[in-house]
């Protein structure tokens, strides 16, 4: 079996089955016109290259101009000004009712064609009409290319060029920087006053996160909830939480991991293992949320629950400081209004 497929099988395949645990809980699986040349690459005409997280350098005879990128990696793009060419998107991207699901950002959906809302759902003949030169996407484990399916992965790959940004096992700012290199690179403006506004409030935010947590220690346990079994995600791996941690949060480390190190899983008799005095409950729309898990006793009796301090948890963040700013400030916010429970 390869490293590809065994990811999947266990990250994908939770996901799939709808007791999708977060990024932090989960195991797996064109317009160069604009813009200075970027640290990788030439923003303004002629050849383009950039070297990903992959260690392979990525080039192209022009700055790519039909971008497919999976959802989140698009929106966070967007953030940093690059619109006009990502053509395409797959992975979560709009939701039942019709409205944008929250990985997508400030993305215009409308203005892109969707391969597939969902894993696996890769609509390989739609991509290649649309005549792509690159395809990004996160990469959680070496060489995975998130939401790439395995099955149609060769012909994806041998249709266009492809970067991938690892999303997992180092913090949060180091992937938004990364992100920021690629996004010059294909033609952003990092000192346009969008990107430089939202830097600043991220900026202010981590340091109203660190001032918190010095001022209010209460620990915090991220987790997810699914219908068998409750998750108790690892912060040394995930990328927001590695973050929060080194700010000063009080994350609760598992000390039982399941196979890759994401999560704990545990089941639910059992899911008052780690007593919290604040739980980051992951948010995704795959997942249980506080009105689904009401009906559970051992959920309801947790002193978190009790007390009300349960905040959402962007278990998949988006890497742009426009996408990460808000994550810290809701936390900041669970934070100081919480009392110790546990």
């Amino acid at each position: 079996m390869s490293t590809t497929r065994s990811v999947t099988v266990s990250r994908r395949g939770i996901l799939a089955a709808g007791g999708a645990v977060g990024i932090g809980a989960l195991l797996a699986a064109c317009g160069g016109d604009k813009g200075a040349a970027g640290a990788n690459g030439v923003a303004k005409g002629g050849p383009w290259s950039f070297t990903d997280d992959r260690k392979q350098k990525v080039s192209l005879d022009h700055t790519p101009q039909h971008i497919v990128a999976f959802t989140g990696t698009a929106a966070a793009l967007h953030d940093f000004g690059i619109d006009e060419q990502i053509v395409g998107v797959f992975g979560p991207t709009r939701l039942k009712n019709g409205k944008p699901d929250p990985q997508a950002g400030d993305l215009d959906i409308s203005k892109v064609t969707i391969l597939g809302n969902a894993y696996d759902q890769f609509n390989v003949e739609k991509y290649a009409g649309l005549s792509p030169d690159l395809l990004i996407t996160n990469m959680f484990e070496p060489g995975a290319l998130w939401f790439v399916p395995d099955d149609s992965k060769d012909k994806i790959t041998g249709l266009a060029k492809s970067v991938a940004i690892t999303s997992a096992r180092v913090p949060l700012l180091t992937i938004i920087e990364r992100y920021a290199e690629l996004a010059k690179s294909l033609g952003a403006d990092l000192k346009a006053k969008k990107v430089t506004d939202a830097k600043a409030r991220f900026e202010k935010a981590a340091a109203a996160l660190r001032k918190a947590a010095t001022s209010h220690p209460v620990k915090v346990l991220a987790c997810s909830g699914s219908a068998g079994l409750f998750y108790a995600s690892n912060p040394g791996i995930s990328a927001d939480l590695m973050y929060f941690k080194s700010l000063g949060v009080d994350l609760i480390v598992p000390d039982h991991l399941d196979k890759g190190g994401y999560f704990e899983s545990l089941s639910w008799e059992n899911a008052d293992k780690y007593r919290a005095d604040v739980l980051l409950l992951d948010n995704r729309t795959a997942t249980l949320q506080p009105k689904d898990l009401a009906a559970k006793p051992s959920w309801a009796k947790l002193p978190a629950v009790k007390a009300g301090q349960v905040t959402p948890w962007s278990s998949e963040p988006r890497f742009s400081y426009a996408g990460a700013a808000p994550l810290l400030e809701s936390l900041t916010k669970a934070i100081e209004g919480a009392k110790k429970v546990s």
